[in-house]
């Protein structure tokens, strides 16, 4: 029993804005519109789709998922930097210091993201270098490893990263540890099974792993909604 990752979601106020703000930031293309949500496409080989759903909730919390951007130099960085705040990105301070060697932005709809360096960590990324969970608890990490069956390339001091089998591709972040804010995040993970696996088996697998049944009033709607072992809520979608 296998499944994949699908879709990084974000749950937006406007679907359309902010789609357009990360396709034009990220250089990916628009592709689904339908009343419930907006896809944005790869164009790098980036493994998994950026979805859009609309939300009547406003962000109130810091995300404990975001997203890490690569820059090539210092004065690539302020390039990216620059170019995020001109789409509708601003500075934000989430406690970073002002010695940080990474910027930490927000978009147009306070979703946080980081801009780094690369650096030996993320030598061969694209430009998406790293899914990132902070805070999380090295135990999500390994399970997510187990979920996905992606394989655990580093774990050291309370910090844990998985990558897919062939090493190609960002990292999915776990860490440091510590005490989530209280409260819903804006983005989740969509994970879809394979087409010849039951969506019903791979629940049962992935709450035999440690994943919980979660009810976020999504009703009748055609996906689960499970929580992984700190809590982010994550969707199991019906076998395509």
């Amino acid at each position: 029993m296998t499944t994949r990752l699908a879709n990084l979601c974000f749950a937006s106020s406007d679907s359309a804005r902010l789609a357009g703000y990360w396709a034009s930031a990220l250089g990916w293309e628009i592709d689904d519109r339908t009343s419930d949500e907006i896809s944005v496409l790869p164009t790098d080989g980036t493994r998994f789709t950026l979805v859009f759903r609309p939300t009547p909730e406003p962000k109130t919390v810091k995300n404990q998922v975001h997203l890490d951007l690569v820059s090539e130099s210092v004065e690539h960085q302020r390039e990216i930097v620059d170019r995020s705040i001109e789409l509708g990105a601003r500075h934000i301070d989430i406690g970073q210091g002002s010695d940080a060697d990474h910027v930490v932005l927000a978009d147009p709809e306070g979703n946080e993201f980081c801009v780094v360096v690369r650096g030996a960590f993320l030598a061969d990324t694209g430009f998406i270098g790293a899914v990132v969970f902070e805070p999380a608890n090295p135990a999500t990490g390994r399970f997510w490893g187990k979920v996905i069956e992606w394989p655990v390339v580093y774990d050291q001091d309370g910090d844990v990263a998985i990558r897919a089998p062939d090493g190609r591709g960002p990292f999915i972040t776990f860490g440091p540890p510590g005490v989530a804010t209280s409260g819903t995040g804006r983005l989740h993970l969509d994970l879809a099974p394979d087409a010849d696996d039951e969506q019903a088996t791979e629940v049962d697998r992935l709450i035999a792993l440690g994943a919980r049944r979660i009810d976020i009033g999504q009703g009748a709607a055609p996906w689960v909604v499970l929580a992984d072992p700190d809590g982010n809520e994550f969707r199991v979608l019906s076998s395509q």
